[in-house]
């Protein structure tokens, strides 16, 4: 059974490689916009579950792996800054702070969708705003979720990451992952399951 990975992000494509299976990217067409009063975890797993889903419709014949994340800080989500200004501004407020990062999965196989959370509480170092525009022009992080990549050099920024994934903070959770595909019909070790 073919295996799509319902997300242009490169972050989730380098990670479904350490999978070792082979997979397409398809592109899903779903309006990312936040709902009025939607909390962030509530819109994470509806974007995880609308991006399978849609491309599921393109694709029945494939297991297809949709994800999205949400940063919440304060009971509300920190987008991806897209600009320099924007990405200091969040730097700036996440100083000192803890965040929760909410890690949508969502897998659609056989006509079913199964849709799943990991969360990961990232607590951020003080910095002065010189460190801050130092890493800003180093990793130029403006499509990442809070203005950090952990697997960068934004790990310079944390202080702690509390997770059972350490995936999940990239952008796709591989432990909980391979427990959906094994239930989807996909075997990533190559035996079956005891």
């Amino acid at each position: 059974m073919a295996i799509v990975l319902a997300s242009t992000s490169p972050y989730r494509r380098e990670l479904l490689q350490r999978l070792r299976l082979p997979f397409d990217v398809v592109a899903p067409a779903v309006d990312e916009a936040r709902r009025p009063g939607e909390a962030p975890l509530a819109l994470a797993r509806r974007l995880a579950e609308a991006k399978a889903s849609e491309v599921a419709q393109r694709r029945p014949d494939a297991v297809v792996i949709g994800s999205d994340q949400v940063a919440e800080l304060d009971g509300e989500p920190i987008g991806k800054p897209h600009a320099h200004a924007a990405a200091l501004a969040q730097l700036e407020r996440m100083q000192g702070r803890r965040l929760l990062f909410h890690t949508a999965l969502a897998v659609a196989a056989h006509g079913r969708v199964e849709v799943d959370s990991i969360p990961t509480t990232v607590t951020f170092r003080r910095l002065g705003r010189d460190a801050l525009e130092a890493y800003l022009r180093a990793d130029q992080p403006y499509d990442c979720a809070g203005a950090a990549k952990i697997e960068s050099l934004g790990i310079a920024l944390v202080e702690r990451v509390e997770s059972d994934d350490p995936t999940a903070l990239i952008g796709l959770p591989l432990i909980r992952l391979t427990s959906m595909l094994q239930t989807a019909g996909v075997v990533v070790l190559g035996g079956a399951a005891r």
